[in-house]
C-alpha cells in the first residue's frame, strides 16, 4: 500500500467573526492523512472537529467564519488558495464527505437514483444510462439489496441505515481518494452503527479509499481507526496510533475520555466524566485550555500554553508539560 500522504494540513486556523471581535474555532493544527489509511479524529461536542472537517472541503460558511492562515495539501495542491470554480471540481472527484444525519443531507423531493445519477454527471462526461449503470453498482457496492427498485424511490422510504448507505454510495461514486464522515453512525442504532463501520472498513480496503472518521465514540476509533488525533478547544492535543491510544495514553484530556468509557465488568453507582465543559472558543486567552479540568493542573499550566511535544521513541504527540523529560533530547 502506497503510504505517501494524499493530505497535509498544515497550522491550519479558522475564525469564525461576531460583535465581540474574532474567535479561532481551530487553532493551528497540523496532521496528515497517508492514502488508504483510516484516521480518528475525537474530542467532545465545541473541540473543533467538525470546523476542522468543514476547512477542508472548504464549505466554513462566510460570513461569519473564514480560514484565517494555514495550508491545506490534497494531492500536492493547496486548496486554501483554490477558487470556489476549482473547489467544486475537488469536490466529489477528490475530496468527499458523508454527513452525520442522512435525512437532512438528501433532497426529499427527488429520487434516489436522481440524486445518484446528478452526482455523477456533474463530474463525469458519462450518458444518463452510464450513469445509471454505475449508481446501480454503488448501490450493490454499499451492500443495499434489490438496488435498481431504491433507484424509483424517495428517501423517506428508506431506513436510517439505508439512508445513510445511500449517502455513502454518493459519496464514492466518484471514487475519491479522501472520503471526510463526520459523526456518521450517531444517528443510527447500535446494529446499524455496527453494519456501517463495517461497510467503511471493507470499501477503504477494496478501494484504498482514505477515510478521516471524526467521532466523540471511542469504540468506533477502536473498531475502524489506525491513528488517532484528540482535539481540545480547537487544538490537538493528542497524536499517536490506535494500540498507543488505548493502552498508553498520556494527555490528562485522552486519559479522561478512556476513563469515561463504561467497563461492563465493573458494576458502579456512578459513572465517571471529566468535571466541567470544554470552554467557549476564544474564552481561555493564556495557559493551557484543559487547565481548569485537569487533575494534574500546576501553576506553570495556567501561565504558559504547553506545545506540541513528539516522544522520539514512538513518535507519540502530545500537548502537556507532564510529558516534557519524554521528548527527543
Amino acid at each position: 500500500m502506497n503510504k505517501a500522504p494524499v493530505l497535509e494540513v498544515k497550522d491550519l486556523k479558522t475564525s469564525f467573526y461576531s460583535s465581540s471581535g474574532e474567535i479561532p474555532a481551530v487553532d493551528e493544527i497540523s496532521f496528515t492523512v497517508n492514502n488508504g489509511e483510516i484516521l480518528g479524529i475525537v474530542g467532545e461536542s465545541g473541540c473543533g472537529k467538525s470546523v476542522t472537517s468543514l476547512s477542508i472541503m472548504k464549505l466554513i460558511p462566510q460570513p461569519p467564519g473564514k480560514i484565517t492562515g494555514g495550508e491545506i495539501w490534497l494531492n500536492g495542491e493547496n486548496i486554501v488558495q483554490a477558487t470556489e470554480k476549482r473547489m467544486r471540481q475537488i469536490r466529489g472527484n477528490e475530496i468527499a464527505m458523508i454527513f452525520q444525519e442522512p435525512m437532512t443531507s438528501l433532497n426529499p423531493l427527488f429520487t434516489i437514483g436522481d440524486q445518484l445519477i446528478e452526482a455523477i454527471l456533474i463530474h463525469n462526461k458519462r450518458s444518463k444510462k452510464e450513469a445509471f449503470k454505475q449508481s446501480v453498482e454503488m448501490l450493490k457496492l454499499v451492500g443495499l439489496p434489490r438496488a435498481e427498485a431504491i433507484m424509483k424511490e424517495y428517501p423517506h422510504q428508506l431506513s436510517g441505515g439505508m439512508r445513510q448507505r445511500v449517502m455513502i454510495a454518493m459519496a464514492l461514486s466518484c471514487h475519491p481518494k479522501l472520503l471526510i464522515a463526520d459523526e456518521p453512525t450517531t444517528a443510527l442504532d447500535v446494529t446499524i452503527q455496527a453494519q456501517i463501520l463495517a461497510l467503511m472498513k471493507d470499501l477503504n480496503r477494496k478501494l484504498n479509499t482514505a477515510i478521516i472518521m471524526i467521532t466523540h465514540d471511542l469504540g468506533v476509533v477502536a473498531e475502524l481507526c489506525q491513528r488517532v488525533i484528540v482535539m481540545y478547544a480547537g487544538k490537538i492535543v493528542e497524536e499517536a496510533s490506535v494500540e498507543q491510544i488505548f493502552k498508553n495514553p498520556k494527555h490528562p484530556y485522552t486519559i479522561g475520555l478512556l476513563r469515561a468509557i463504561p467497563d461492563v465488568h465493573e458494576k458502579k453507582e456512578r459513572l465517571y466524566s471529566i468535571p466541567g465543559n470544554v470552554p467557549k472558543p476564544g474564552s481561555v486567552t493564556m495557559g493551557c485550555r484543559f487547565a481548569a479540568r485537569c487533575e494534574f493542573v500546576h501553576e506553570k499550566c495556567t501561565t504558559q500554553d504547553p506545545p506540541l511535544i513528539k516522544n522520539s521513541k514512538d513518535g507519540h504527540y502530545v500537548r502537556c508539560f507532564l510529558v516534557e523529560g519524554e521528548a527527543a533530547e
